[in-house]
């Protein structure tokens, strides 16, 4: 069973002036294409070809550099778009809302938090926020196309949001201005998605 990438729920310009159509074409059809297509190479005529992509992550030999970087590549960028929204923005609610409040002390706390961890993830790299089985979240960060569900990495839990900070998510537009992009990423957020996965973990 091969990968297929994602189709978008919104067209490439949807997420302007935030995040540029043509940085969206480049990133999807080019760089998260690309993950596929050598996902699929590298696990092809393996037990790992009928495994889903959780369980591939789960339970990686961390040494298998072609499954770790380009499995990890596709997971994280099918995340990635599935939580940003033309209607994102706003505030999380509900028991996500609760969550954040528990562990940062209030929204604006938590995005701090985040925001820190994705500026100063040093290179290419994600930043995190993870549900942990006991209902709480966490932030963290991960080099290159590593994320929380690999054994040993992170904050562990589950993702349910992170951000892409290798430069190709942002260059075209921001230039060297990462903490520009930062910001503009919490105004396509959707939240309604990010709290649906947490309740699904928790």
């Amino acid at each position: 069973m091969a990968f297929e990438l994602p189709a978008l729920s919104y067209n490439y310009d949807a997420l302007e002036p935030h995040i540029d159509a043509r940085t969206m074409e480049i990133h999807h059809g080019k760089h998260h294409n690309g993950y596929t297509t050598k996902l699929n190479a590298a696990i092809a005529d393996t037990p790992l070809a009928d495994q889903s992509i959780e369980d591939i992550l789960t339970n990686l030999d961390m040494n298998n550099k072609a499954v770790r970087n380009n499995g990890g590549g596709f997971f994280n960028h099918c995340l990635f778009w599935e939580m940003m929204s033309p209607n994102g923005g706003g505030l999380p609610t509900g028991k996500l809302a609760a969550a954040i409040d528990g562990e940062f002390g209030g929204f604006e706390e938590f995005k701090t938090a985040f925001a820190n961890a994705a500026a100063t993830q040093f290179g290419s790299g994600w930043a995190w926020l993870c549900a942990q089985k006991d209902g709480s979240v966490k932030v963290c960060a991960t080099a290159n196309q590593d994320n929380p569900l690999m054994p040993g990495i992170g904050c562990g839990g589950t993702p349910i949001l992170g951000i892409d900070v290798w430069e190709h998510a942002y260059y075209l537009n921001y230039q060297n201005r990462r903490p520009d992009y930062i910001n503009a990423f919490f105004n396509v957020i959707d939240w309604n998605k990010v709290g649906s996965l947490f309740e699904k973990e928790i």
